[in-house]
């Protein structure tokens, strides 16, 4: 931290606030300051799980879709907001603060759920009523000019929700000084409750909002979404003044895409020391130096480094006498961050798998409840109201983590961090294979009763309780706690200063692609297990008639499979970061 000599002023090294002047170390930042996202964390959450918890029935019962089309419809609109993250991140590092992409995309997901607040109200909007209970009587999909304003409007939504996850949380997590054990433990604290806070937002989209949505109609539920997102702007403008934000050091695309274009087409030859010193002066633009973010003390950005490491050396070409082209001259240190963003990659890339399995939390699950009893006592429980299961288990478990676990993990253990990220994200990773097996026998039982009782072709709710599904719900919450938290951390602490937006939006991407590979993973097994003139397993109308156990034991292997794979990869990683050795 530099100290100006005339006010006596310490400022933060590479930070501004609003108003684009010096941030104040003993004014901006801190708790105070990340409390603000915390609150806001709330709201967004709540108004896009508001919708997408019980998105399944509004496509289904008003949109006139089938289950399994109902089903992708979601998961692509699930995906695409989360991959869209990595488009907020990049533009926070690239160009623009977290500050600045989080205010542009709330205004941009709060018009699209006024488009959708429009059409859920007005009856010409939408395709006319029908009794998809007659077969008689097939029911209009919504079509033309309605479809189109249904997906702009969902898809702006989307757009919204991706920035606002690609921006908040690193803006949250920039709030501490990472120089100091305290700051850093207080770093660590802010992502459990940030979890804890989405989780406090679903709570109230699945039990109120969703209650208001099918007892009140949907035109209620996506207006409380978009007052929701509304109120988010006010608080979040309220922490500006104690806000700092993190200057924009250009596209960390250009630095991986010119480490990588330049270790292809560079000749082997190995620089010499003296060479190597002079390129990191003489190359724009220079990646901060420790010095630049901290004297004396912990960072996570690299360190002056004058030859490359052996890890990845292919890479090593990079830095080379004769770069094939001026434009592709590399420093070292930019070789060893593109080094780093590349060993992120394996870990994302395992928990992929977990959040295939979290997608079955927002389809399949909500129509095996539908047809359940959801009867608690004298009142009746709406399906899409299940996830307050794992919701209620994680806003008791983040709290016990943080507080009670971590602090004796830390005496055990003799670490600063006590559990390790990629510790965490392993036990999550394990908790969804035993979720995908409750899973499957769950759905045995439920099939049992729906034979035993003579309803398999009867739309009655089956004599069976909706908290058999409950199970599933509870290890599924468990394992995305555990996955989330550790690896939007992991992926923020590991980061180079300059990348750590876009890498933190991984665990987004984690998500999106998870919740694509869902889809394509369900129209595979349509696919083969339709060959020969066979029923496919996941298709029809009648979910009675599915096979779901099946696929339920199929995501349970792939899961142990995917388990399996992470261990080796966990076990190779070496942290960049003293506090996670």
């Amino acid at each position: 931290m530099e100290i100006d000599s005339q006010t006596h002023i310490s400022n933060w090294d590479g930070y501004v606030d609003w108003r684009n002047r010096p941030a104040i170390t003993n004014h901006h930042g801190g708790l105070l300051a990340a409390s603000f996202v915390l609150g806001v964390e709330v709201l967004e959450n709540l108004a896009f799980l508001a919708n997408a918890s019980n998105l399944v029935l509004y496509f289904s019962e008003y949109m006139h879709f089938s289950p399994t089309t109902s089903a992708n419809c979601v998961t692509n609109f699930m995906g695409t907001a989360f991959l869209l993250a990595l488009l907020g991140g990049f533009l926070s590092d690239a160009f623009f603060t977290t500050y600045y992409i989080y205010l542009i995309s709330s205004l941009i997901e709060f018009l699209g759920l006024v488009v959708l607040t429009i059409q859920s109200r007005s009856s010409s909007l939408k395709p006319p009523k029908c009794d998809q209970g007659v077969p008689d009587i097939p029911c209009e999909q919504v079509h033309g000019a309605q479809a189109a304003m249904l997906f702009i409007g969902l898809y702006l939504v989307a757009l919204g929700v991706g920035g606002i996850k690609g921006s908040l949380p690193p803006h949250g997590a920039e709030q501490f000084d990472e120089t100091t054990p305290q700051g850093r433990k207080q770093r660590s604290t802010f992502f459990n409750y940030f979890v804890f806070c989405l989780s406090f937002g679903g709570l109230i989209a699945v039990t109120f909002v969703v209650w208001v949505e099918d007892n009140k109609g949907w035109q209620w539920g996506f207006g409380i979404a978009t007052l929701a997102i509304f109120l988010s702007i006010p608080i979040f403008l309220a922490g500006s003044p104690f806000y700092r934000n993190k200057i924009p050091r250009g596209s960390p695309l250009t630095t991986i895409s010119k480490v990588l274009i330049a270790a292809l087409l560079n000749s082997r030859a190995s620089r010499n020391l003296s060479t190597v010193i002079a390129s990191m002066v003489s190359s724009p633009p220079p990646i901060p130096t420790v010095k630049e973010i901290g004297q004396n003390t912990h960072t996570k950005d690299i360190e002056s480094i004058d030859t490359p490491s052996r890890s990845l050396g292919f890479l090593n070409r990079a830095v080379s006498d004769a770069p094939a082209c001026s434009a592709l001259e590399c420093t070292v240190q930019q070789v060893e961050e593109v080094k780093i963003v590349l060993k992120l990659f394996p870990v994302f890339a395992c928990t992929i798998m977990l959040n295939c399995c979290l997608a079955q939390l927002n389809t399949f699950s909500v129509h095996q409840a539908a047809t359940m009893n959801t009867k608690l006592g004298s009142l009746k429980v709406p399906p899409a109201s299940l996830p307050i299961f794992p919701v209620l288990f994680i806003m008791i478990l983040a709290p016990v983590y943080d507080h009670f676990i971590i602090p004796f993990a830390r005496r055990l253990t003799k670490t600063e961090m006590g559990i390790s990220h990629l510790q965490r994200i392993g036990i999550g990773l394990f908790l969804s294979i035993v979720a995908m097996a409750v899973a499957a026998l769950v759905e045995i039982k439920r099939k049992g009763v729906a034979t035993d009782s003579g309803l398999i072709d009867s739309a009655k709710p089956l004599p069976i309780t909706f908290f058999w599904i409950a199970f599933q719900y509870l290890f599924l919450g468990s394992a995305d706690l555990f996955v989330l938290a550790g690896l939007l951390e992991f992926c923020f602490s590991e980061a180079p200063v300059s990348m750590r937006s876009l890498a933190t939006s991984l665990s987004w991407a984690s998500l999106a692609i998870g919740y694509y590979l869902s889809s394509v993973i369900v129209s595979i097994v349509n696919s083969v297990t339709g060959i020969s003139k066979h029923k496919p397993w996941l298709s029809g109308s009648n979910l009675n008639h599915y096979h779901l156990e099946r696929f339920y034991w199929l995501m349970c292997i792939l899961s142990a499979l995917n388990f399996m794979h992470y261990l080796f990869w966990a076990t190779k990683y070496k942290y960049r970061s003293r506090s996670t050795k």
